[in-house]
């Protein structure tokens, strides 16, 4: 018998089909206090977290969004697993869920094995010496879920740090804090193809 869960999906599925260059991310931070308090703050939102549990079942969202999506990601079934889990990791940082969809627009155009020239990975372009900051060396970053709740928890630490200012918070995000080139990329990219509702730009 199938879990009401994959029912679920499969019916999404069924009913999407009816209806039918990466970022640059950013690097080290150089300033010691501002990495100390990203990894202090890594390390108690990601390791006070069980398990990624994925919450969401607003299945109109899934749906719309999952027809925006189409483009990069074929597979429909793909598509809602990518949503659900990039919906999970925003919600649980605090952020709108189609801000996260237009910086992995942005970054790596959905691409989960993508590595920058400076190395960082996957679909939200987090660098790997996170892991050991926050003792989870053994956290594989090409995985979408952990890669996400990675990226948008380090999001969400700049976005508070800004006060809300979102393009102060991307430019941090990149590593290119004094710039807009950055963030008005990921404006272009969420006004275009993500906005539902308005956000503070």
């Amino acid at each position: 018998m199938r879990s009401r869960r994959t029912g679920g999906i499969h019916w999404l599925v069924g009913l999407i089909l009816t209806l039918a260059t990466a970022g640059t991310a950013f690097a080290q931070p150089e300033d010691p206090e501002e990495r100390e308090a990203l990894r202090a703050f890594l390390n108690e939102t990601i390791n006070s977290a069980n398990s990624f549990q994925d919450r969401y079942d607003a299945e109109v969202w899934l749906v719309d969004m999952s027809a925006r999506l189409e483009r990069f990601i074929k597979d429909p079934e793909e598509r809602l697993l990518i949503l659900r889990q990039v919906h999970s990791a925003a919600t649980r940082a605090s952020l709108p869920p189609e801000l996260v969809l237009a910086v992995i627009e942005v970054e790596s155009h959905f691409d989960r094995f993508a590595i920058s020239r400076v190395g960082a990975q996957g679909m939200m372009q987090v660098m790997p010496f996170w892991k050991n900051e926050i003792g989870r060396a053994d956290d594989n970053l090409t995985l979408n879920r952990t890669n996400f709740e990675y990226g948008s928890r380090i999001l969400q630490f700049y976005l508070k740090r800004e006060k809300g200012d979102l393009h102060r918070a991307l430019a941090a995000y990149n590593g290119s804090l004094g710039s807009r080139r950055y963030s008005n990329k990921v404006y272009e990219a969420w006004s275009r193809r993500w906005r539902t509702a308005p956000l503070p730009w």
